[in-house]
């Protein structure tokens, strides 16, 4: 089992499937769906259209396209909205059900991205925190999970969260 960070763009990495912090119509926005969808090509906003969209801690596979990943895995994180609407719950879910589907399609590596820290606005240590713990709790042997951050500041967050939960 290898669990790490890696910095740049989770367009780049050459693993089985990587994770898109997606919005509700998986038509693609800014950030990171942006970068996967305009990395993919059209295809990928073709399949996409096909799904009817999804609901905050949920996932749906697409492939891959023109990525080097085979499969992209859209979930919608939550908005923060100060906490105390279950958005720590939803965030955990996004990372559950991608592995759900990992497991389902028998994925030995993904990358995930850190959902909703973007203009969803989730505070990034806490995100990190429940990011780490949850993947750490799902994830079995002969896989590989990648945590990608696209700067180092944003890498070091979330090396902070996994040294904290070796």
């Amino acid at each position: 089992m290898t669990f790490r960070v890696v910095t740049g763009s989770i367009t780049d990495l050459d693993v089985e499937a990587v994770v898109n912090a997606a919005n509700s119509t998986l038509l693609g926005g800014g950030g990171v769906d942006g970068a996967i969808h305009r990395a993919a090509g059209p295809g990928l906003l073709a399949e996409c259209r096909t799904l009817g969209g999804c609901l905050p801690g949920q996932a749906k596979l697409t492939g891959g396209y023109d990525l080097k990943a085979r499969y992209v895995i859209h979930t919608v994180g939550p908005v923060w909205r100060g906490g105390d609407r279950g958005e720590d719950t939803t965030l955990a879910s996004c990372y559950h059900e991608s592995l759900r589907v990992v497991r389902e399609r028998r994925i030995r590596s993904v990358a995930f991205p850190a959902i909703s820290t973007g203009v969803y606005g989730f505070p990034k240590p806490l995100a990190a925190q429940i990011a780490v713990m949850t993947l750490r709790e799902k994830m079995w042997e002969d896989m590989e999970v990648l945590l990608c951050a696209f700067s180092a500041p944003d890498a070091a967050i979330l090396q902070a969260a996994l040294d904290k939960e070796t």
